[in-house]
């Protein structure tokens, strides 16, 4: 069967810029890639025809070449005329690999989005693990000291993680000769897969430990002590060094985190470090002026009202707030005055509220005062 031409494999014109050529390749190359296409003949079939016509037009000279002769540049029989026909084509699979950057040993298309796989005989480090804590508004606000259970893969106290019994040797592992890798082949490609003997490590135990069946790990449960600084917050994340699940074949345990949740509090609001209380005051303590009594997180204080405090007036009490977590001080506390009006009137403080509302001229009420003169083109 004729082979199509190049460019109208890869889909691009004949005055495309080699950027242009790879940027088409590596498109048609995941959608017909055999990983991705199990079983798929003609999705293997163009996968090659693609890698050919890659090769062809990346290469300036090759490019040249197949411009000026087609196909027939290519041809071995043609070659004495002195043509420019570059020894053929090498395997698809290889240039996959040039193009996406990917290293050798494992799934061509798994070191596409997956990544370079790391040597899997070599010592690997544990996991890192998540754990949420709730804490108090206080707790946050001033530290504490906490101690949390968590149930993870450790080194095996017995065999103190080599995974074998006293005296027992570990070996080249006989199934993949110690690569820790098995090569099977599907057509052109080859693929490399962990091994299912030694799981990758390369090596098999003579008498595995009996305690942890040759792992070097085995779940147990721990206590943990945290210290949590002043000054944090719902969100905060705290790293406990080693603390993760226990790393192989002697490798370092991972880590473990620990995002806190903040409960929120009956009295206060937080805003950065600075804290929000709204304070309810009686109309005669506004009316009137008065001290008044006022939470901290770090006890109570007085505070002065003065007479004719409006609802809604803020008073700051400097470094009441949450202390800085990174060593800056501390917020500020800002209680907010919220004027009470009184409710469920008898008879006789009706009466002493009517007589009071006569008494009052604009002089009382003078933001009402000036209110009402503004509205009355709106009224009239």
């Amino acid at each position: 069967m004729a082979k199509r031409d190049y460019y109208e494999v890869l889909g691009v014109e004949r005055t495309a810029d080699i950027e242009e050529i790879k940027k088409a390749y590596r498109k048609l190359a995941v959608k017909h890639h055999p990983d991705k296409n199990p079983g798929d003949k003609t999705a293997e079939d163009n996968f090659k025809e693609l890698g050919e016509a890659y090769e062809a037009l990346s290469d300036s000279q090759k490019r040249a070449a197949y411009d000026q002769y087609g196909h027939a540049a290519f041809d071995p029989r043609m070659r004495g005329g002195g043509r420019s026909g570059g020894g053929g084509f090498h395997d698809p699979a290889d240039i996959f690999r040039e193009v996406f950057g990917g290293a050798g040993g494992g799934s061509i298309f798994e070191d596409l989005f997956g990544g370079a796989r790391s040597d899997p005989t070599q010592p690997q480090r544990g996991a890192d693990l998540r754990y949420d804590m709730e804490i108090t508004f206080e707790e946050a606000a001033h530290g504490c000291e906490k101690e949390i259970t968590v149930t993870k893969q450790d080194r095996c106290d017995v065999c103190h993680g080599s995974g074998a019994e006293a005296g027992s040797k570990s070996k080249t592992c006989p199934t993949c000769g110690g690569r820790g890798q098995v090569i099977s082949s599907r057509g052109i490609f080859s693929i490399a897969q962990t091994c299912p003997r030694c799981e990758g490590s390369g090596r098999v135990i003579e008498k595995p430990c009996k305690t942890c069946h040759g792992a070097g790990r085995r779940e147990r449960t721990s206590k943990i002590k945290l210290r949590i600084p002043a000054g944090v917050d719902t969100g905060s994340r705290l790293r406990s060094t080693g603390n993760g699940e226990a790393g192989s074949r002697g490798g370092p345990s991972g880590d473990l985190y620990v995002v806190l949740h903040v409960k929120a509090h009956d009295i206060f609001q937080r805003d950065g470090d600075d804290l929000i209380c709204e304070v309810p005051v009686s109309f005669v303590q506004s009316a009137l002026g008065a001290e008044i009594e006022v939470p901290t997180l770090s006890g109570k204080t007085h505070i002065k009202v003065p007479a004719g405090t409006q609802p809604g007036t803020t008073f700051r009490l400097k470094g009441k707030g949450v202390k800085n977590i990174q060593g800056f001080g501390s917020g500020d506390l800002h209680v907010r005055i919220n004027v009470e009006i009184p409710t469920h009137l008898n008879a006789a403080q009706k009466a002493k509220l009517q007589e009071f509302a006569e008494l009052c001229d604009e002089t009382v009420n003078p933001l009402t005062q000036s209110f009402f003169e503004k509205a009355k083109k709106l009224f009239s």
